[in-house]
């Protein structure tokens, strides 16, 4: 699973920051990594020059094998809050999105096949 990291202006990005948005993206998503073939996380302070409460955000899009993107936004206090909060979101829209295609495929379309009569049947 590749990992892409963007900042905005406003956000220095720094190695251990880096570290930490991979090591939650991947802790995260660790169960369902084989289904997901990229990630890009992008990162952003809104209001920086406000210093407002809940003012980082994380929006993470990943891409799956054979399907659209999906994407989760998480605003918090901090970067690492809101990485952790985003990683989380995805994770469990990820799963949902996976289980309901497994149930769509477990269904079946075709009426179940004509079983041998018993005497008094028509």
């Amino acid at each position: 699973m590749q990992i892409q990291i963007n900042t905005d202006h406003n956000i220095e990005g720094h190695e251990p920051l880096a570290a930490h948005v991979r090591g939650a993206v991947k802790s995260s998503l660790s169960r369902i990594s084989d289904s997901i073939m990229r990630v890009e996380v992008h990162l952003s302070d809104e209001d920086s020059h406000k210093g407002s409460p809940n003012d980082k955000r994380c929006m993470i899009e990943a891409r799956l094998a054979g399907r659209r993107p999906i994407a989760v936004t998480h605003q918090a206090a901090t970067l690492d809050q809101a990485v952790d909060g985003a990683a989380d979101k995805l994770a469990r829209l990820i799963e949902s999105t996976l289980g309901r295609l497994h149930d769509q495929k477990n269904r079946r379309i075709d009426p179940p096949p004509a079983g041998p009569k018993l005497i008094g049947q028509s």
